[in-house]
């Protein structure tokens, strides 16, 4: 097994592409920043490992919080609760994880398994079940695949520890682990389904902590040189400049667990006389652009800082503000008919057939 130690550089690279990759969602990572940053001060480091060197009988962690990326704000999930979702899923299962791994790559969710692995001593697989955010438990690569949807731990800093013991489906899981979610207050750190070596093999999404890291590297570089960062992100991914403007307006509000709402732009430069809206829940889903649509999940759709190229979340971002909208292509397992059933926009209630940016 090969294993890489990474760097707080890496680490810091890792929270800036994470959080493009988040599309507006899976949480700001600043603050899981900070905690990592904290842990390498006390000793603490992680390791990365690749996906083939699982033995097929082990088993995977994945780690995942969950809830409202707003009031993750106000309540801070430190390493020790997230490592504990851990342990109680391994209490559950009476198995010890070979390794932990990212439910998400997007957004904190990208940095937070690193959290936990600081204090379990166990690698970090480099792949993920979304290679982006969303914000629903069904919509993963391994519900694509027909994988078991149970067991879920759910803990929190008070000491609450909940247990999803079995459900028929995904969308059971979802409803189940939602409905302690917001009991919490609206977040939680969880343990989502085990898998086993040989699932994560198959039904991963890889190389996406890589990905992320070298998106972050690539923004930091040219933050460095005072280059263009947007330019310097679609250099090392196959992306498309969809949209420049200044927000106008932001409309949100967290309820049943999500960040729902709308966010509208007036165009800038060749954009100008424009107008776009996105419409979110958690993550951005649907960009319009003069009330035509323009990019839909599973397209990654990122809302960039236009100046320092840093991403914009749907808690975050602010009247006035200059963005860059970009597109990035998303992972095949979500352009099969199955994939789109879980993810594309109908599956977020819009009545629009998918078209990919990238199609035009």
């Amino acid at each position: 097994m090969s294993l890489r130690e990474l760097s707080l550089d890496d680490i810091e690279a890792l929270a800036i592409g994470a959080w493009v990759l988040g599309t507006g969602g899976g949480g700001n990572p600043y603050l899981p920043l900070l905690n990592m940053r904290a842990l390498y001060r006390d000793g603490h480091r992680v390791q990365l490992m690749d996906a083939a060197d699982l033995a097929d009988d082990d088993w995977v962690g994945t780690v995942a919080n969950m809830g409202a990326p707003l009031v993750g704000q106000e309540r801070l999930t430190d390493s020790l609760t997230l490592a504990r979702a851990v342990s109680v899923m391994e209490r559950h299962i009476g198995r010890r994880f070979a390794a932990l791994m990212s439910m998400e790559i997007g957004g904190a969710n990208g940095v937070r398994p690193f959290m936990a692995a600081a204090h379990l001593n166990r690698p970090v697989v480099d792949s993920d079940t979304m290679g982006r955010a969303y914000p629903e438990a069904q919509m993963t690569s391994v519900a694509v695949g027909g994988l078991a949807p149970y067991p879920l731990t759910a803990v929190d800093v008070r000491g609450f520890e909940s247990i999803v013991h079995r459900v028929p489906t995904w969308k059971w899981t979802e409803r189940v682990a939602r409905k302690i979610c917001v009991e919490y207050g609206s977040v939680a750190a969880t343990c989502q389904p085990p898998r086993t070596g040989a699932e994560v093999k198959k039904w991963g999404i890889h190389g996406t902590t890589t990905k992320a890291i070298a998106i972050g590297q690539a923004v930091r570089e040219a933050q460095r040189k005072h280059d263009d960062p947007i330019a310097a992100i679609l250099s090392v991914e196959p992306g498309k400049l969809l949209y420049k403007g200044k927000v106008l307006d932001v409309a949100r509000r967290a309820t049943e667990g999500f960040l729902r709402g709308v966010l509208r732009l007036d165009g800038l430069d060749d954009w100008r006389g424009s107008a776009m809206t996105i419409n979110f829940q958690n993550e951005w889903i649907v960009a319009w652009r003069d009330e035509t649509p323009l990019a839909m999940t599973p397209d990654l759709i990122c809302v960039l800082d236009s100046v320092s190229g840093e991403a914009v979340g749907s808690e975050t971002v602010r009247y006035g503000q200059r963005v860059t909208v970009i597109a990035l292509p998303p992972p095949a397992v979500f352009l099969s008919p199955r994939g789109l059933d879980h993810v594309g926009p109908r599956a977020f209630g819009y009545d629009i057939d998918f078209r990919s940016v990238f199609d035009a």
